[in-house]
């Protein structure tokens, strides 16, 4: 494999408010992503910055009566904490207000200068006469003058996707006091990127760097008429960088913010002796950003045009994500469900979110819902009762022994599972995590299944039967090493812990595919322990407001302080498949669902959708299925799994065969079909009642 190199970006959190669960889902996403491009041998480097510009940052220094530069510093302080804590490893996290990036912010400007792309003209902008200031978008709310939608930021519709600037705002108001703002008049400086529009058309429809939905975003809503001019400045008071060659006016947030992902990796270059340009002028190095939706406009349009006119190198891909919702809902103060990252720590596993976000996270922008309930299970189920379980099934019986020198038959458990790792690598690479995680379940479930079978529990009652239980837990601790190994990217602690256990540290992806023999095993520690649901009710406790506090506006999953859509559920499924009319139980009851066990799965030579499935319902009752899973699933990922079965079908004469039943499943279809499989504990036969 080719080594590749690789720069990678979270969207820089604001510096005027901390790290919550709905920020980590961006993190956590990155953060996998980097870890399993380093595991595959690639050169990757993370970086990331506070941003630390605009009003907000001026109006609290000066509601706390000290200078901004300690404001940032002490939230700098909270937000790498938080970070640190949830196991988020940035190879440099810098800050917007710094050296590198006022002399950055001076080249560029210098550039877009250069090639005739700005031009002054006078503003009316909003000014809020309590707090003193002009007002930027994200401080005026107001109705959508398109759409009439209500509560709406000062640059662009949550509703609708409209752009407008905050004056065209029906009925405005400031956040900052609550006042209803002032037009006033003030000279402006601004990037004509209508210059820029055929390049940005041509950077954005290519297919490469951005998702198809994205794609189709921007060429409906802005590439398909000329584009706005960028307002790039800010006259005083503002908290920023003086422009040089326009005394009294500052660069707005969003002109010196992305430049800080090159400030970022300039520090980085400077203290690892290596070159800028070797990063961001180098036609071999792939930058890759991960952002939420609310920023697309930033990063796929003023962003590439200023790359370009600057002379530096263009993003390979904007990984572009949704929202978080808890319980279906916006996050809520008055619910308990804004939870600080920090209040999180107080009470839970910082893995345990990393693997739920990795269950949740596709490669397109819908919005992931956080389920508490599904979140203890899903837990406890996956992590405990599945992996770490075999660990502790096992390592005990060899304390202070050593594995056996030649890794013993499995059946073949250990190869197959090897066999999935370029599919599984594939759906990391594609950020398609949940994908991966739903097929290192499936390898989960077979494995214990040989624990099951094996019973090294009673081996080791039986002094004859010594080899045999070194062999059996051999094997155990091997495919629970490869499944850590999968999972490395996910549960970075448990890749360690792995490695203590076993004296063998997790270094690469291709590990997965050489079993360990003869190493010695290490007295076992407890890796991973259950999640009471008297935690998660501790934790949204803290997080409720005291009664004499102020519940504050719900916050959606994307960097504190920048313009948010609050985008939530669409209903979009619902609106496909709308429910069907109301039927009785007794109508219900005729459907008989039953839990089945696939026993072969097999590819249908000429079709196209189908795959063909060999039932166990238990008891040497078998069916013969038909499904139109194909897209979705590999045959050899299928066999040993659980599903849910419609039993009593009346069979149907296809062309390839008879189909004696239907598999349950969610989805769209093609690629986004998602079978329902029963808890652990189930076995084939079981009504689902």
């Amino acid at each position: 494999m080719t080594q590749r190199q690789i720069l990678v970006t979270s969207a820089l959190p604001y510096a005027n408010g901390h790290i919550h669960i709905g920020h980590l889902v961006e993190y956590i996403q990155t953060d996998i992503w980097v870890r399993f491009q380093k595991l595959r041998g690639h050169k990757c480097l993370f970086v990331c910055a506070d941003d630390t510009h605009g009003t907000a940052i001026m109006i609290r220094a000066r509601a706390e009566g000290r200078p901004e530069e300690a404001v940032i510093a002490d939230m700098r302080e909270a937000h790498v904490r938080d970070f640190g804590a949830f196991q988020i490893e940035f190879d440099n996290y810098g800050s917007t207000h710094s050296p590198e990036n006022r002399a950055l912010c001076h080249t560029i400007w210098r550039a877009i200068r250069d090639a005739g792309l700005v031009r002054e003209k006078d503003v009316q902008q909003l000014y809020d006469p309590v707090a003193g200031t002009f007002l930027a978008d994200r401080f005026v709310r107001g109705t959508c003058p398109k759409c009439g939608a209500e509560d709406q930021p000062g640059d662009n519709c949550s509703k609708c996707g409209a752009t407008y600037s905050p004056s065209d705002l029906i009925n405005p108001k400031s956040t900052l006091s609550g006042a209803v703002p002032e037009i006033r008049s003030a000279p402006h400086l601004f990037i004509e990127l209508e210059q820029l529009h055929g390049f940005l058309e041509e950077w954005s429809q290519s297919g490469r760097h951005l998702q198809p939905e994205v794609a189709n975003y921007l060429k409906g809503h802005f590439l398909g008429e000329t584009l706005r001019d960028w307002d790039v400045s800010r006259p005083a008071p503002y908290f920023g960088f003086e422009i040089p060659d326009s005394p009294g006016h500052y660069w707005y947030v969003w002109f010196d913010a992305p430049i800080g992902y090159i400030a970022s990796t300039l520090q980085w270059c400077e203290k690892n002796g290596e070159s800028l340009d070797h990063w961001w002028k180098n036609p071999s190095s792939e930058i890759h950003h991960f952002i939420g939706k609310d920023i697309t406009y930033f990063h796929t349009l003023f962003w590439p045009g200023m790359l370009k006119t600057a002379g530096f190198s263009l993003p390979a891909k904007v990984h572009i994500h949704g929202f978080l919702t808890v319980g279906g809902e916006k996050m809520s103060k008055s619910k308990g469900t804004f939870v600080m990252a920090s209040a999180f720590l107080r009470h839970l596993n910082p893995a345990a979110l990393r693997y739920y976000y990795a269950t949740k996270l596709g490669s397109g922008l819908d919005d992931i819902d956080l389920n508490l309930s599904e979140f203890v299970t899903k837990v406890n189920s996956d992590l405990v009762g599945k992996v770490v379980n075999l660990a502790s099934r096992c390592a005990r019986f060899l304390e202070n022994s050593r594995l056996s020198e030649q890794y013993p038959d499995d059946g073949g458990l250990f190869a197959s599972a090897a066999g999935l790792s370029e599919q599984i690598a594939a759906y990391y690479e594609e950020g398609n995590y949940n994908a991966a995680m739903r097929e290192i379940m499936l390898l989960a479930d077979k494995a214990n299944r040989y624990v099951d079978e094996k019973q090294p529990w009673a081996l080791r009652k039986d002094p004859s039967k010594g080899e045999e239980l070194r062999e059996v837990c051999t094997v155990t601790l091997n495919l629970f090493r490869q499944l850590v190994v999968y999972l490395a990217p996910v549960l970075p602690v448990l890749a360690e812990q792995t490695g203590q256990l076993l004296n063998r540290r997790i270094a690469h992806w291709d590990e997965v595919g050489t079993p360990l023999t003869g190493t010695t095993v290490s007295p076992f520690q407890h890796l991973m322990q259950r999640i009471e649901e008297k935690q998660v009710n501790a934790m949204i406790e803290e997080s409720r407001p005291q009664s004499s506090e102020a519940t504050p506006e719900p916050v959606p999953a994307t960097p504190a302080g920048h313009p948010a859509d609050r985008w939530n559920d669409s209903g979009e499924a619902l609106a496909k498949e709308p429910l069907a009319a109301e039927c009785t139980i007794d109508d219900f009851v005729k459907v008989d669902l039953r839990v089945a066990r696939i026993l072969e799965a097999n590819h249908v030579q000429g079709a196209d959708k189908l795959l063909q499935l060999t039932l166990s319902l238990g008891g040497g009752e078998v069916r013969n299925v038909f499904a139109g899973i194909k897209a979705a699933y590999a045959p050899e990922s299928l066999v040993g799994r659980l599903v849910i079965c419609v039993a009593n079908l009346k069979p149907r004469q296809m062309k390839f065969g008879l189909s004696q039943g239907m598999v349950c499943a969610s989805g769209s279809g093609g690629s986004e079909v998602f079978l329902l499989s029963p808890d652990s504990g189930s076995v084939p036969g079981q009504r689902v009642h």
